[in-house]
């Protein structure tokens, strides 16, 4: 039964927020797209008070092939994995501005949080949306995420066991 039930969102992890502004300002002029991934607070190591019945945005999936120009961003859908981590998208508005278009809110169909970050990508630089839109409070969250470094620490042996 826990596979299917629902999380309610409660934050993205400040070092996630951090990865995606520096991203942005990398690929200023042009836009910078990316989806959003979450996991369950009770397997982070969370700031005090946090429910861990919730979920933490604690990852930025960018996808092979994604076009983007000073005015636009746009991913080949066919390349984005059916995630049940999915918790929505994340781009940036390199003019600055700080509210969706037509284009973006008709992409903001799928999960709770929908982030532009706009230049000059400063820490208050960016807002949280709904699935129609409208603004939405998103906390950043002082949360321990997992170190990339241990995500890779595998062996073929580690492969083939996981295979049997």
């Amino acid at each position: 039964m826990g596979l299917f039930r629902s999380r309610e969102l409660l934050g993205i992890a400040a070092d996630t927020l951090e990865f995606a502004r520096s991203a942005a300002a990398e690929t200023h002029p042009d836009e910078y797209m990316g989806l959003l991934r979450s996991q369950p607070a009770d397997e982070l190591d969370p700031e005090p008070e946090l429910d861990d019945a919730g979920s933490v945005i604690t990852d930025v999936l960018v996808i092979p092939a994604t076009e983007s120009n000073p005015v636009s961003a746009t991913v080949k859908t066919s390349l984005v994995p059916n995630d049940m981590r999915a918790a929505g998208s994340i781009h940036s508005h390199p003019n600055g501005v700080l509210r969706p278009s037509a284009e973006d809110r008709a992409t903001f169909g799928k999960g709770d949080a929908h982030i532009i970050l706009g230049a000059p990508y400063g820490s208050d630089d960016w807002r949280a949306f709904d699935r129609e839109g409208d603004e939405r409070d998103l906390a950043v969250l002082d949360v321990s995420l997992p170190d990339p470094e241990e995500f890779f620490d595998f062996t073929q042996a580690d492969i083939d066991e996981e295979l049997r």
